[in-house]
């Protein structure tokens, strides 16, 4: 087992968040940080981080020795990364975050008493960058949560690496990569009604396990970036570098360090400091509005007035003469005028600014099941006379 568990536990606290002065996206009084994800074609994306609000701030996910009896992950060497990923080669990255970048890598399977079960697996390794955003909490955070935690909808964590300054992280490969790169990518082809409500149940029921384990678990960086998917457009949440362990007992939040990525933050969180699952609802009917429309959570290309998603859908989502006119155009009218409705009607329910009348995960589950069988796609146009709601051509 990595003999530098201890010595990371003591420094586990030096890292700190970079600020940025004068950011137009949070409250005077907090900072933000900046993130560029997944590819060189989307546009900055801003992550706010905050230093303590003045209430007591529990620990992120704490090491202990459990951690290691429980974790059921592989421990690499460096240099076994290193060989995997042809020497960290350039043409072998998929991408770049605040961790750091992640290479594409090809590993052998190892039995319990050393013999190679298989040979050439496909994995994800993400290198971490000691001048990046993101450090040795994040590579902790990781490490608790997927090393110990098992899902469908949940990436899995093949193993990592601790040795000296090095920090590496192994995941299993999702060849279709990024919900991200699906819905917003130039040339990309448009994903169909059906992808799109399939990938919606998907992380919702890997949210749901989060919140509904023996420990519940709150994700905080629910986004179309860390949803990933495989051939079959299975999604599987991944990054877990700002997971926090929810509330216990009698409590009703954590208080933290706002961090997270604008746009997709719960305003009450962004105002307080204040976590809770339904934080992460908030979050899922960010998503969910991006799948139903195409748009990004902030995108300051539109018209002024649609900079901000949530702000110019949210007068539609429950009108039921008005909302299919924020339908995703991509789609050609292929699509459920029922399950538009339905989601747009639990978009609301998850947006909603007061915290405790947003849906548990669980029932977003439910809510999400049957419009994965709606038959009633459509190849209809829609035209719109004031006041009289939807007209059929």
């Amino acid at each position: 087992m990595c003999a530098c568990w201890e010595a990371l536990h003591a420094k586990f606290w030096s890292s700190s968040c970079k600020k940025i002065p004068d950011a137009d996206t949070i409250n005077a009084t907090e900072a933000a940080a900046v993130d560029s994800t997944v590819t060189n074609e989307v546009p900055t994306v801003q992550h706010m981080c905050s230093e303590s609000n003045g209430e007591s701030v529990p620990t992120g996910p704490t090491l202990d020795a459990n951690i290691q009896e429980n974790n059921t992950t592989r421990v690499f060497t460096y240099n076994e990364l290193k060989g995997a990923t042809r020497n960290f080669r350039p043409n072998s990255a998929l991408g770049e975050g605040g961790f750091g970048t992640v290479y594409k890598g090809w590993i052998n399977d190892i039995g319990p008493d050393g013999e190679r079960i298989t040979s050439n697996i496909t994995v994800a390794v993400k290198v971490l960058n000691q001048e990046g955003s993101q450090g040795h909490r994040e590579w902790l955070a990781e490490v608790k949560v997927l090393g110990q935690l098992r899902h469908p909808h949940l990436v899995r964590l093949v193993g990592y690496c601790c040795e000296n300054e090095h920090r590496l992280l192994v995941y299993e490969y999702m060849p279709f990569g990024s919900l991200e790169h699906h819905l917003f990518r130039k040339g990309a082809l448009p994903l169909s009604w059906t992808n799109r409500m399939k990938i919606a149940y998907g992380a919702a029921k890997g949210l749901a396990f989060l919140h509904g384990s023996d420990k519940p678990v709150i994700y905080r960086d629910f986004k179309t970036s860390n949803i990933l998917l495989d051939l079959d457009y299975t999604a599987k949440l991944s990054d877990f570098g700002l997971a926090k362990d929810g509330p216990q007992g009698d409590e009703t939040h954590v208080s933290t360090r706002i961090m997270g990525t604008y746009g997709y933050a719960a305003p009450e969180y962004v105002m307080t400091g204040h976590l809770t699952a339904r934080s992460d609802v908030y979050s899922f009917g960010v998503v969910l509005v991006e799948l139903l429309t195409g748009r990004r959570a902030i995108d300051k290309t539109r018209p002024s007035g649609e900079h901000n998603l949530v702000e110019w859908a949210r007068p539609y989502l429950r009108d039921k003469r008005r909302f299919l006119r924020i339908v995703d155009p991509r789609l050609d009218g292929m699509y459920s005028v029922k399950g538009v409705q339905k989601v747009a009607t639990l978009a609301f329910q998850c947006l909603s600014q007061k915290p405790k009348t947003r849906p548990l995960m669980s029932a977003v589950v439910e809510a999400l099941e049957p419009l994965q069988s709606m038959k009633d796609l459509t190849t209809s146009s829609y035209s719109y006379e004031a006041g009289s709601g939807v007209t059929v051509i």
